[in-house]
């Protein structure tokens, strides 16, 4: 079947693209190849240029660009702005500090001699991304790996076609090479046909436990290697000393933003027993200000959900969870079961280890409570979880909330601020969010051959 672009907010047909043929996919492969062989032994310098005319791209054109998310995955276009500057942020750190994250690295404290750290490519990297952030998690893997001077392929997700070509047009309007960047609209077949190439050295996926699972399998049998980001069941603690409203204000923004559609918005909240009740109140203030509607109207403050089948599965997971104990603080369900892909906020408490849910992630504006009595019970329940991807911590003691945050099983923690990806900051997870780093110089050794030479 084609790639089809649907408008998520009316569910209008947009348009539709055909898919790459085998043959098609295997000249892609032979121009990245070309581009790669050329990119060996080109100046690093030359394509931070390159880079910085695709960051120039974007930021010249960014209403376009960000008109493109909204209608395409359903973002509020206030959103959508700040994710092309997101976009933009990330393409210039690269290109900004391409060279020197690439500059050899000298040893002299060997037994017996020194040793020179050398970075260079390895060859064609796949990237297999999600729908929810249609362009940074493309320039997360791509930048990276365009200073290197590894091409990418990437097959997106089936349900944000146009932001693919959108970010396609971007790398051609921008003069890129040939070769250094491919979108593909291929099916699992292709995918598994393009991991098995000898020209494929690397694999990086964000997705779903199960997609990265069989990815990791296939890739695994090849001796390819891969990275991925599986998604979490991130918490946002609020200690008994917090500044309540703040608390609240970025509680509320850390589910509700992007329609709760984020690997790293605040799915469980763990609040003191002290302010809990006051918190909670608070809360639900802060909820009922969030409407759903037409995410380019800029008075919307709530997306809809990207696609109906999102929708359908979001509804089974409240019911599993409410018929596995819990309870409904907020919201209204049954006003969610109408047609549309709009869903208004809930909070749901009384989750136990035992509930079907208590391990999922509720991927969209769906928020769990808890109830703690002590920093321990905290760091408890946080790291009673097979996901460790992120979480935020509320206090107005900066160590006590440092000393906690290391104690959290978990690839990163934001102390009184919402946890956002940074250029510079490494981003990832452990246990079943996955396995490997994004961004800064993590995301430059990921697919780089690291070569001692010793003499």
């Amino acid at each position: 079947m084609p790639y089809t672009e649907v408008n998520p907010y009316n569910g209008k047909t947009i348009r539709e693209f055909p898919n790459t043929t085998n043959s098609q996919l295997n000249e892609f492969l032979n121009q990245a190849t070309i581009f790669y062989q050329k990119a060996q032994v080109q100046p690093v310098k030359e394509r931070e240029i390159l880079l910085e005319r695709l960051a120039d791209e974007f930021e010249n054109h960014m209403e376009k660009y960000a008109q493109i998310l909204t209608v395409n995955m359903g973002k509020l276009i206030g959103e959508a702005r700040s994710e092309v500057k997101k976009n933009i942020t990330f393409a210039h750190y690269y290109a900004e500090n391409g060279s020197q994250l690439l500059k050899p690295q000298s040893s002299e404290i060997l037994p017996n001699g020194n040793a020179q750290i050398e970075f260079s490519g390895t060859g064609i990297v796949l990237a297999i991304e999600p729908w929810n952030f249609p362009y940074t998690q493309v320039m997360r893997v791509f930048a990276p790996n365009f200073i290197l001077g590894n091409p990418v392929v990437l097959k997106h997700a089936s349900i944000v076609p146009g932001a693919a070509q959108a970010f396609q047009n971007a790398c051609d309007n921008a003069g890129l090479p040939k070769g250094a960047f491919s979108n593909v609209f291929i099916n699992y077949d292709q995918v598994n046909s393009i991991i098995a190439d000898s020209r494929v050295q690397g694999i990086a996926l964000t997705g779903s436990e199960n997609a990265g699972k069989r990815i990791a399998a296939t890739a695994g049998s090849y001796l390819k290697k891969t990275t991925l980001e599986l998604g979490g069941t991130d918490i946002f603690a609020v200690l008994d000393d917090a500044d309540i409203d703040r608390a609240a204000t970025d509680a509320a923004t850390a589910r509700l933003s992007n329609a709760g559609q984020v690997c790293t918005s605040a799915k469980r909240y763990l609040v003191s027993d002290d302010i809990y009740d006051q918190f909670l109140l608070a809360l639900k203030k802060k909820f009922s200000t969030y409407q759903v509607g037409d995410p380019l109207d800029e008075k919307t403050t709530l997306a809809p959900l990207s696609s109906k089948k999102a929708k359908v599965s979001l509804l089974e997971q409240v019911r599993m969870a409410i018929s596995g104990g819990a309870s409904l603080l907020y919201g209204d369900l049954e006003s969610n079961e109408t047609q549309g892909n709009e869903f208004s906020p809930l909070i749901l408490t009384g989750m136990t280890p035992n509930n079907p849910m208590y391990d999922e992630e509720l991927f969209g504006p769906v928020a769990q409570i808890y109830r703690v009595k002590s920093d321990n019970e905290i760091v408890t329940k946080a790291n009673r979880s097979r996901h460790g991807l992120g979480g935020a911590i509320y206090t107005s003691d900066i160590e006590r909330g440092k000393r906690l945050a290391s104690r959290i099983a978990t690839g990163q923690v934001a102390i009184n601020h919402i946890l956002s990806s940074q250029a510079g900051v490494p981003f990832g997870g452990i246990k079943d969010s996955g396995y490997g780093r994004e961004l800064g110089h993590w995301g430059i050794y990921e697919f780089a051959n690291i070569k001692a030479i010793i003499y």
